[in-house]
Parts: structure tokens; C-alpha cells; sequence
């Protein structure tokens, strides 16, 4: 039997940006269509997003304040006229993982004032922030089907499409699944 060091009332939850619209589409497209090719990878297990905290841990109670804290340095961010654009700067194919490279510095730092805003003292650990932003298409795959997800990749997704992206607080269940929080428009 294994004994966690965190409370029965733990959950995991993390905060991603994720595409919404035609960009998406193409992304899930290709989600499919390389599961159907060439077998699962890691990447299947997430919707298209990009990371930007690590996964942390909290009592379900303390999520409406992490939630709070969010709605506030997003609001502050907006009244600012910080930028929370990101960028697609370009596709990459590496021998073990595939994706786009994002840049979108105003998101990382409405994410750096969230972690300030949360320094409480009952946290079960520090919050871990993203210095590479990227959303990923594949990893942990056969290095024998490396060719056929780049080009499944360069013909489906088009890097030019229309898109939104949209900041989401989710909660991971042990089964894998996700419940969307709270979501906020970012551009």
C-alpha cells in the first residue's frame, strides 16, 4: 500500500493556455488522425494546450481561492494592458518530441504575479512556473514513426490559422480526465 504525504482531500490541478478555434481543429485533427497512424503517445492524454504552471497540489476547499487569485491578476493584467498575446514562432520536429514553440512573455508574467498572489502558508508545495512555452503534438513515440507524424503534422496543421487561446485552471482525476474550473479569454 503505498501512503501519500498529502491529505485524502488533495486533488491535482494545473493551469494551461488553450487554443480555441480553426487552429484547434486542426490541431484535434491531427491528434486523431497520428493516434490512428501510428498508435498513442503521451500527447493524447492532454487536450492541445500549452503548460504554465507544473501540476500542484491542493485541498479542494483552497481551489476557490486559487481561482480568485487568478480572476485577479487577470484582471490586473487587462487594466494594465499587459499583453497576454502568444505567438507561434515555429514547428518543430526534435527525435523525441514534436510541437509548436510559443513565446508570449505578458502570460508568463500574469502567471509570476498568480504565484505571489498564492504564497499562502497551508500550500503543500511551491507552485512551478514555465520558462519554455510550447504545445505539444507528440512525445514518448516509436522513433520508427518519427517521419510519419512530421509529415501528418506539416500537411494537417496550418500555423496561420485563426485562433484564440483562452486561460484555463484544471483539475486532473485519477482517471485521467479534466474538469475545466474556470476559463478566462486571453487573445
Amino acid at each position: 500500500m503505498m501512503i501519500s504525504r498529502y491529505p485524502s482531500d488533495t486533488r491535482k490541478f494545473i493551469i494551461y493556455a488553450c487554443p480555441v478555434g480553426k487552429l484547434n481543429r486542426f490541431l484535434e485533427t491531427y491528434l486523431a488522425k497520428s493516434c490512428q497512424l501510428c498508435g498513442e503517445n503521451t500527447a493524447h492524454k492532454y487536450m492541445p494546450h500549452c503548460t504554465l504552471t507544473g501540476f500542484f497540489n491542493a485541498d479542494f476547499q483552497s481551489v476557490t481561492l486559487y481561482i480568485e487569485a487568478l480572476n485577479q491578476t487577470y484582471i490586473e493584467a487587462k487594466y494594465q494592458n499587459l499583453s497576454l498575446d502568444i505567438e507561434i514562432i515555429k514547428l518543430t520536429f526534435n527525435e523525441k518530441w514534436h510541437g509548436l514553440e510559443l513565446q508570449a512573455n505578458g502570460l508568463k508574467q500574469l502567471i509570476r504575479n498568480f504565484t505571489l498572489l498564492t504564497n499562502y502558508s497551508n500550500r503543500l508545495e511551491q507552485l512551478r512556473l514555465k520558462d519554455w512555452l510550447h504545445l505539444s503534438l507528440a512525445y514518448d513515440f516509436d522513433p520508427e514513426d518519427s517521419n510519419k507524424l512530421q509529415n501528418l503534422a506539416t500537411e494537417i496543421i496550418d500555423l496561420k490559422a485563426d485562433v484564440s487561446w483562452e486561460l484555463r485552471f484544471y483539475q486532473k482525476n485519477m482517471d485521467w480526465s479534466w474538469n475545466c474550473l474556470k476559463s478566462w479569454v486571453l487573445c
